[in-house]
């Protein structure tokens, strides 16, 4: 037959069907038994300057068996990546419960046992959106990226390793800006500037703070509550209790938005303490900020209805109280501060007595000794329950 390299037709053709079956239709067949997408293409590219090379001779116009394997063992990986989801619906149905029930176990789970479960489920996500998915469900593994990296920046927070805790939020902005969702990514941004709010950078939690307004728009959502909590408390750590009258303004200000903000949220996320804003944690976070003002009176009428809501979380019970203990050192009454801060020491169990609670804990400290209390032995048992005594030396 005329165009036949090698052989007759019916040899060649029957190699063909035979090269095809054992190169492409072995299910079982060993991995390297069947070539990779590299081999493929370098038979393709050799059939091509072979082509390019004879083309004046007008040879090579058939098949030959290796060739025609490359051809098919091309498309058929194609298919493989066109069809194969390594995750079903309902799959990510099951995950997206999972993140959400972490999250309503954030505040009752010591952090570091939450935190390995988080990140086992972060792995499986990250498993899937290592393969190609449809698009519909790669957006939904980006958003379980984004909730369980912040998620899992919350628990470094509550561990006391800010490092950890950034890079979890750096990792956890990338995977929300993949879903172009405005209150994810201002609810990663809002999350993030507790870091700096908790370890010392007043300006820099007041400027993530206004970056995640912004990110939030106009969308009802729990950044916007979330956001100007964290610029009244920073604008209170700037002012301290002697801050002028136009910053304590501007902080309560920043509250009475919150509060406007929260009214807008749906139920379901103020009901969320991870992943929304609750009531509690505007209480909460509404008298510290009036406790640094040194708003004394506003404070302790705040923190009483926020420790009352606060029955599953130790960790805000103890800020809570600490602020409570820190209202009476500011109005003077050192032993009932003592008393507080002791009482919330011995309800505190080692597991969670991390950088994260004990910085507080020596600022309420110094605040006693700096008031001319240093040898009250009030202080001192206050020491030794929080464990802070090397520490503060």
């Amino acid at each position: 037959m005329p165009g036949l390299v090698r052989g007759d037709s019916q040899d060649s053709r029957g190699e063909l069907l035979a090269s095809r079956h054992l190169l492409i239709s072995q299910p079982g067949a060993e991995p390297h038994s069947e070539p990779n997408n590299d081999d493929d293409e370098n038979v393709l590219r050799r059939t091509l300057l072979t082509l390019l090379d004879n083309k004046a001779n007008g040879t090579l116009r058939e098949l030959e068996p290796q060739v025609l394997a490359a051809v098919e063992g091309i498309r058929r990986r194609m298919d493989e990546t066109l069809v194969t989801a390594t995750v079903s619906p309902a799959m990510l149905d099951q995950w997206e419960e999972a993140t959400l029930s972490f999250g309503r176990q954030y505040t009752s789970t010591p952090p570091l046992r939450l935190l390995c479960d988080v990140l086992l489920e972060l792995s499986a996500v990250r498993a899937a959106m290592s393969r190609r998915q449809p698009t519909d469900l790669q957006e939904r593994l980006c958003r379980m990226a984004a909730q369980l990296s912040g998620l899992s920046g919350m628990i470094m927070i509550n561990l006391g390793d800010h490092r950890l805790a950034r890079s979890f939020f750096r990792t956890g902005r990338t995977a929300a800006d993949e879903t172009g969702d405005r209150a994810l990514r201002a609810w990663v941004t809002a999350r993030e500037s507790l870091v700096p709010l908790y370890y010392g950078d007043a300006r820099e939690a007041l400027n993530l703070a206004k970056k995640s307004r912004d990110l939030a728009g106009q969308t009802p959502c729990a950044a916007q509550a979330m956001a100007p909590v964290v610029e009244a408390r920073a604008l209170a750590l700037l002012a301290g209790t002697s801050g002028k009258k136009e910053v304590v303004d501007q902080a309560k200000r920043a509250l009475q938005k919150a509060r406007n903000a929260f009214s807008h949220m749906k139920a379901n996320e103020q009901e969320d303490v991870a992943f929304g804003y609750t009531e509690r944690q505007l209480f909460f976070y509404q008298g510290d900020v009036l406790t640094k003002l040194g708003q004394t009176i506003e404070a302790d009428m705040v923190l009483e209805q926020a420790l009352e809501k606060y029955s599953d979380h130790i960790l805000d019970q103890t800020l809570i109280r600490l602020d409570m203990a820190q209202c009476r050192v500011i109005e003077g009454d050192i032993d009932e501060a003592l008393e507080v801060a002791n009482n919330a020491a011995r309800l505190l169990k080692p597991e969670y007595r991390t950088d994260f609670i004990l910085r507080p804990a020596i600022e309420f400290g110094k605040a006693v000794e700096d008031g001319g209390w240093k040898d009250h032995p009030g202080l001192k048992e206050f020491y030794e329950l929080m464990g802070i005594g090397s520490k503060k030396a």
